[in-house]
């Protein structure tokens, strides 16, 4: 009977051993479709961020068309730079982000 009594204990710790390892299974397998859900996730907010990213650049380079056809004198971006002791780039991109204001506000 000794010999049963360890041939029953040792199926029962191979069945609790198996019974562990399917358990164990089960969990790694119930996580792939989260991973997959998570990683689809990411697509879609890599996809909102690269169409946000090339509106945002489009916007600026209308922007930047619109101030460009802005016509400013050599004169006054003299002035002002002297005046407000900036140099002639700042005072020229400032002078047609403001005349761009008036026109488009007295419209």
């Amino acid at each position: 009977m000794d010999a049963e009594q360890h041939d029953m204990a040792e199926e029962t710790t191979k069945d609790r051993q198996g019974a562990e390892q399917a358990k164990a299974l089960d969990s790694v397998t119930d996580n792939v479709p989260e991973k997959e859900l998570d990683q689809n996730k990411v697509k879609q907010a890599m996809a909102a961020l690269a169409a946000a990213q090339k509106a945002d650049k489009e916007a600026q380079i209308k922007r930047e068309k619109e101030l460009a056809a802005v016509k400013v004198t050599q004169a006054d971006i003299d002035v002002i730079a002297t005046e407000a002791e900036v140099d002639k780039k700042f005072a020229e991109r400032r002078l047609r982000e403001l005349s761009s204001q008036t026109v488009t506000e007295a419209h």
